[in-house]
Protein backbone atom coordinates (compact mmCIF):
# COMPACT_ATOMS: atom_id res chain seq x y z
CA UNK A 1 0.00 0.00 0.00
CA UNK A 2 2.87 2.14 1.29
CA UNK A 3 4.57 1.98 -2.53
CA UNK A 4 1.34 2.57 -4.17
CA UNK A 5 1.14 5.61 -2.45
CA UNK A 6 4.57 6.67 -3.48
CA UNK A 7 4.06 5.88 -6.93
CA UNK A 8 0.74 8.45 -6.87
CA UNK A 9 2.88 10.97 -5.24
CA UNK A 10 5.89 10.43 -7.86
CA UNK A 11 3.13 10.64 -10.64
CA UNK A 12 1.75 13.71 -9.40
CA UNK A 13 4.98 15.41 -9.04
CA UNK A 14 6.40 14.38 -12.59
CA UNK A 15 2.81 16.23 -13.74
CA UNK A 16 3.26 19.48 -11.92
CA UNK A 17 6.79 19.60 -12.80
CA UNK A 18 5.71 19.00 -16.66
CA UNK A 19 2.76 21.74 -15.84
CA UNK A 20 5.30 23.98 -14.81
CA UNK A 21 7.79 23.89 -17.22
CA UNK A 22 5.18 25.24 -19.79
CA UNK A 23 5.86 28.13 -17.88
CA UNK A 24 9.36 28.45 -17.80
CA UNK A 25 9.90 27.44 -13.87
CA UNK A 26 12.54 25.14 -12.94
CA UNK A 27 11.96 22.70 -10.60
CA UNK A 28 15.43 20.77 -10.34
CA UNK A 29 17.66 21.67 -8.29
CA UNK A 30 20.82 23.55 -9.81
CA UNK A 31 24.01 22.23 -9.64
CA UNK A 32 26.82 23.75 -7.99
CA UNK A 33 28.70 26.31 -10.72
CA UNK A 34 32.17 24.40 -11.44
CA UNK A 35 34.98 26.90 -10.51
CA UNK A 36 37.36 27.97 -13.42
CA UNK A 37 40.87 28.82 -13.02
CA UNK A 38 43.52 30.34 -15.10
CA UNK A 39 46.77 28.49 -14.61
CA UNK A 40 50.06 30.92 -15.22
CA UNK A 41 52.25 30.08 -18.29
CA UNK A 42 55.29 28.20 -16.68
CA UNK A 43 57.42 27.91 -20.05
CA UNK A 44 59.88 29.60 -18.07
CA UNK A 45 59.76 27.63 -15.32
CA UNK A 46 60.50 24.60 -17.38
CA UNK A 47 63.43 26.35 -19.22
CA UNK A 48 64.75 26.40 -15.42
CA UNK A 49 64.33 22.38 -14.58
CA UNK A 50 65.70 20.67 -18.11
CA UNK A 51 69.46 20.44 -18.42
CA UNK A 52 71.22 22.51 -20.86
CA UNK A 53 72.11 21.33 -23.92
CA UNK A 54 75.61 19.09 -24.20
CA UNK A 55 78.48 20.94 -24.79
CA UNK A 56 80.49 20.04 -27.55
CA UNK A 57 84.08 21.70 -26.76
CA UNK A 58 85.12 18.73 -24.55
Amino acid sequence: MQTLIQMIIRLVAAIAAAALAQFGVDVNTPEAEREVRRMADCTEQVAELTAPPPSHNC
